[in-house]
C-alpha cells in the first residue's frame, strides 16, 4: 500500500486504466491513511466516505464496460475547501459558511469530475483563504507533517500536508499572495501559480456566496501534487475559458516542448531588495544556480530594475481598495482614493511591462519562495525569526506577493532541508501565459535537485 499512496496521480490513472489496480482499491488505500494519520494532522476536514465509495464502484464498472471518463479516470483526490462542490461542504474556514453546501460544482470541481477523478473530501485553510496559516474557528489548525508543531502555511497548508504524507495524490489550491507556493515550500511539495485569469474563478471562495464579485485581480488558481508530470496533467484540465467567468481569455492550453540545458537562460537571485532570507535558502538557492550552469544553461544573478517597494506599495493599495469597497476600514486605517486605486493599477501595468521585457530575456527567475521554512503556529502578529533576527510576520509573503501583482506564472519544486529538517522550496518564474514552457524548465530542474520526499509519520 506504501508504494500505492505515495505513486503520482498520473501513475495512478495509468494503472487504473490497464486494470492492474482498480479504483475501489486506491480508495480503499487512502482511505486508510488518512485514518491512520489525518488525527495528527487535521489536513482533510471534510470526508464523504460513502459518496467516494459508490463511485469508484461506478469507476470501475464503466472501465469494466471499456468506457474511460477521462484523464483522471477512478482517482481519488482531495480539494482545498475554498472550491464550491456540489453537496459537499464547503466552508472556507469561515464561520458564517460552516454549513454551507453548494447546489453546484464551481469550475475546478466540474472540470476534475469531468475528467474522471473522485473528490472524496475537502482540506482544511485559513479564513477565507486569507492568512499564511491554515488554522480556522471551524476545524481548528492543521499541523506540518515534518514538525507538527509548525505550520504548513496556508492558504493551502491542508492540501500540502495531505499530498506530503500520501492521503492524497492531487489538489488544487489558489494564491493570493503565496497560498498555493507557501504551503508547497514549507510541506516539500510541487505548486503551480497559474497566470493570472488562466484558470476560472467559478465557484471560488472568498467572494461569498451570491456576493458583488470583488476579487478579480491578483488571484490565481492552480495545482499542487506530488510531480512535475502531476501539475501538467491537472494545468490542462482546469485551464481555459468556460463560459462563466468572463476574466478568462481564449489562450490555447498546449503541450509540454522538449527543453535541454543549452537552449535555457536562467536568472537567479538569493532574495529581493529589502526582503530578509534565511541563510540556509539562500545557499540552498545558489547550490541549485551553480548547478544549472554546471549542465550547461546560461545562468547569471540578476533582476529587473524594478523598485520593489513601490511594487509593494502599489499591490498594498490595490489589496486594501479591493477589501474597503465591501468592508468598513479597521480604526485608523487610510482609505485609498478612486484616484489612488487607479494609480496603483497604473503601476501594475507598467510592472507587468516590465517583467514581461525582462523574460524576453530570461526564460526563467530561480528566486526564494519565503525568507524562512516553516515557523511555528502562533498568532498573526507575532514577529518571526530569521537567522536571529525578528521580523514582521506578513514578511513571509515578500517573495510571492510580487508575482500575483504582476500575474507571472510560478512554479515550486522542493530543492533539499535545513539543519532542523525542514523542507526548502524554490520559485521557477516565467513569462505570462508561458506555463508550457515554465513546467518544461521545472521538470528539467527537478530532475537535476533533490525531488519530493515522502514524509512517513509514525502510527
Amino acid at each position: 500500500m506504501q508504494s500505492l499512496i505515495f505513486s503520482t496521480a498520473t501513475e495512478l490513472a495509468a494503472a487504473i486504466r490497464e486494470g492492474r489496480v482498480s479504483s475501489t482499491e486506491v480508495l480503499g488505500a487512502y482511505l486508510t491513511q488518512i485514518a491512520r494519520h489525518n488525527p495528527a494532522l487535521n489536513a482533510i476536514i471534510t470526508l464523504d466516505e460513502e459518496g467516494a465509495r459508490r463511485r469508484a464502484q461506478e469507476a470501475d464498472a464503466a472501465l469494466a464496460r471499456s468506457e474511460i471518463w477521462g484523464p483522471l479516470h477512478g482517482v481519488p483526490m482531495t480539494l482545498k475547501d475554498g472550491h464550491s462542490t456540489a453537496g459537499m461542504r464547503t466552508t472556507a474556514g469561515y464561520p458564517p459558511l460552516a454549513d454551507y453546501v453548494p447546489t453546484e460544482d464551481g469550475t475546478v470541481a466540474a472540470r476534475l469530475k469531468a475528467a474522471g477523478a473522485i473528490i472524496m473530501g475537502k482540506t482544511n485553510v485559513s479564513p477565507r483563504l486569507l492568512d499564511i496559516q491554515s488554522d480556522n474557528a471551524i476545524f481548528g489548525r492543521t499541523n506540518n507533517p515534518w514538525n507538527l508543531e509548525r505550520t504548513p502555511g496556508g492558504s493551502s497548508g491542508g492540501a500540502a500536508a495531505a499530498l506530503a504524507t500520501g492521503m492524497t495524490p492531487l489538489e488544487i489550491g489558489s494564491d493570493l499572495a503565496g497560498s498555493i507556493r507557501i504551503p508547497a515550500h514549507f510541506c516539500g511539495v510541487y505548486g503551480l501559480k497559474t497566470t493570472e485569469h488562466r484558470v476560472s474563478m467559478w465557484g471560488h471562495i472568498p467572494d461569498l456566496p451570491g456576493a458583488v464579485r470583488s476579487h478579480r485581480i491578483m488571484w490565481s488558481i492552480g495545482p499542487l501534487a506530488r510531480s512535475i508530470e502531476d501539475l501538467a496533467l491537472a494545468y490542462r484540465i482546469i485551464a481555459g475559458p468556460d463560459g462563466r467567468d468572463p476574466d478568462v481569455p481564449p489562450v490555447p492550453v498546449g503541450e509540454l516542448p522538449h527543453l535541454t540545458w543549452k537552449d535555457l537562460r536562467i536568472a537567479w537571485a538569493p532574495t529581493f531588495p529589502g526582503v530578509p532570507v534565511a541563510a540556509s535558502t539562500r545557499d540552498a538557492l545558489h547550490k541549485i544556480a551553480s548547478e544549472v550552469e554546471r549542465l550547461g544553461a546560461r545562468v547569471e544573478e540578476t533582476l529587473p530594475g524594478a523598485s520593489f517597494a513601490e511594487l509593494a506599495k502599489a499591490r498594498a493599495y490595490l489589496s486594501r481598495g479591493v477589501r474597503l469597497a465591501f468592508e468598513p476600514p479597521v480604526e485608523d486605517e487610510p482609505v485609498p482614493s478612486l484616484a489612488e486605486y487607479y494609480t496603483a493599477l497604473h503601476t501594475r501595468d507598467a510592472f507587468i511591462v516590465e517583467w514581461e521585457e525582462f523574460f524576453a530575456s530570461w526564460d526563467a527567475l530561480l528566486c526564494p519562495v519565503a525568507m524562512r521554512t516553516a515557523f511555528p503556529h502562533c498568532p498573526t502578529d507575532t514577529p518571526l525569526e530569521v537567522d536571529g533576527e525578528q521580523v514582521n510576520y506578513w514578511r513571509v509573503i515578500g517573495h510571492c506577493a510580487p508575482f500575483n501583482f504582476t500575474g507571472h506564472p510560478v512554479v515550486v519544486v522542493p530543492i533539499g532541508h535545513d539543519e532542523d529538517g525542514l523542507p526548502i522550496g524554490m520559485q521557477i518564474v516565467g513569462r505570462r501565459w508561458g506555463e508550457e514552457r515554465l513546467l518544461a524548465i521545472a521538470a528539467l530542474i527537478a530532475d537535476a535537485t533533490a525531488s519530493f520526499r515522502q514524509r512517513s509519520l509514525p502510527v
